[in-house]
C-alpha cells in the first residue's frame, strides 16, 4: 500500500496593529474616567452609580488583559508553537466572560439588599452629570472597539464590559430624573438588578464561545457530513476517514482529514491544491492538513487463503512453506503488485 502526505496550508489571520491602539486609548479613557466615579458614587449614596464604577474598575483590569493578549497573539509561530498565540486571546475572553458573571452576581446582591433597604437621601446632581460624563465616555470606547469584533473574541469581551457600561450610564440617569421628579428611591436598586441581568446574558455567549473554542470543539456554523459529502464530489476521493475540523482562533478554522484516493501520485498536487482552495472558498476553513493513501490494488479479505493475506500484509517473501508450489506464482504476483 502506497502512502501520501501533505502538510497544512499556512493561511495566518492578520492581526492589526490597530487593535492595539484601541484597546490603549480605551484603557486610558476607563482608567481615568473610573477614579473620578467611584468618588462620586460614594458621596452620592447612589448604588447604581456604585456598581457603574465598580464596574469601570473591572473594565480597567479586563482591557489592560485584552490589550496584553492582543499583543501576545502578534508574536510570530515557532517550533514549539506552530499555530501561533492567538489562543492567548481566547483565554484572555473567557476571563473577561467570568469576571462579568462575577460582577453581575455582585451587583444582583448588592441591589437586592437596596430594594429591601433604600438609602434615605440621593444625590441626583452629581449622579446625573457623573451618569452623562461616562455616556461620553463608553460610547467613544464602544464605536471604537465595535469595527474590530466580528472574528476577535477578545476584543469583543473588552467591546461587552464597555457596553455594559454605557447602559449602566444611562440606568444612572433614569434613577436620577426618577428620584428627582417622582421621589422613588426604590429606583435605584431595580435598575442595577437590570444592570446585573444584561451584564450576566452578555457574559454567557462569550464563555460559551471561548470554551467551544478551547475544548477544539467543531464550529456551530459547519456541518462535517456536508464536508465530507462535499470532498466526495472529488472524482479521485473514494473515502473520507478522521476528519476533524475545529477553531484555533475566530476566523481560523483548521481541518484535518485522511483521504483514499485513486490515480497517479503525480495527480495528487493538483488535487491538494483544489481541495485546499475548495475548503477555503467554499467553507472559509483558512488551514488544512490533508493525507492521501493509495487505494489498495487488492481487497485482502477476498482472498481465500488467510496465510496468503497475512504475508501481503507483512510483506514477506516466503511462501514454500505456507501455500502449495502450484499457487506461488499466483501469489508473488499478489506481492508484486
Amino acid at each position: 500500500m502506497h502512502n501520501h502526505g501533505f502538510g497544512a496550508c499556512d493561511c495566518p489571520t492578520d492581526t492589526s496593529p490597530q487593535k492595539l491602539r484601541v484597546l490603549a486609548i480605551a484603557l486610558v479613557m476607563v482608567a481615568g474616567f473610573s477614579i473620578l466615579e467611584l468618588k462620586v458614587s460614594h458621596h452620592s449614596h447612589s448604588l447604581s452609580l456604585v456598581a457603574d464604577a465598580g464596574h469601570m474598575i473591572a473594565d480597567v483590569f479586563a482591557i489592560a488583559m485584552s490589550l496584553l493578549a492582543a499583543w501576545i497573539a502578534q508574536w510570530p509561530t515557532s517550533p514549539q508553537a506552530p499555530f501561533g498565540y492567538r489562543r492567548i486571546e481566547i483565554l484572555a475572553a473567557l476571563v473577561n466572560g467570568i469576571g462579568l458573571l462575577t460582577l453581575a452576581v455582585w451587583i444582583g446582591q448588592e441591589a437586592i439588599s437596596q430594594i429591601q433597604a433604600p438609602p434615605e437621601e440621593i444625590l441626583t446632581t452629581p449622579m446625573a452629570l457623573t451618569a452623562l460624563a461616562g455616556l461620553g465616555v463608553h460610547g467613544i470606547n464602544a464605536v471604537l472597539l465595535h469595527q474590530h469584533t466580528d472574528n476577535d473574541l477578545n476584543l469583543r469581551g473588552a467591546f461587552l464590559h464597555t457596553l455594559a457600561d454605557a447602559l449602566s450610564c444611562l440606568g444612572v440617569l433614569f434613577v436620577a430624573a426618577a428620584v428627582h421628579w417622582l421621589g422613588w428611591q426604590w429606583t435605584d436598586g431595580g435598575v442595577s438588578v437590570a444592570i446585573a441581568l444584561l451584564i450576566f446574558t452578555g457574559a454567557i455567549p462569550l464563555i460559551r464561545q471561548s470554551l467551544s473554542i478551547l475544548l477544539e470543539q467543531t464550529p456551530t456554523s459547519i456541518n462535517p457530513e456536508d464536508i465530507k459529502q462535499h470532498l466526495l464530489t472529488f472524482g479521485d476521493i473514494t473515502q473520507v476517514n478522521q476528519l476533524r475540523i475545529w477553531t484555533i482562533a475566530p476566523g481560523q478554522i483548521h481541518l484535518n482529514a485522511n483521504l483514499t484516493v485513486t490515480g497517479s501520485p503525480n495527480r495528487r498536487d493538483l488535487l491538494l491544491h483544489r481541495l485546499q482552495t475548495s475548503l477555503h472558498n467554499d467553507f472559509d476553513i483558512s488551514e488544512s492538513t490533508i493525507q492521501m493513501r493509495a487505494e489498495p490494488a487488492v481487497v485482502l479479505s477476498t482472498l481465500p487463503n488467510t496465510k496468503i493475506r497475512e504475508l501481503i500484509e507483512t510483506g514477506s517473501t516466503g511462501l514454500n512453506s505456507v501455500v502449495p508450489v502450484e499457487t506461488e506464482p499466483n501469489a508473488s504476483r499478489l506481492l508484486e503488485r
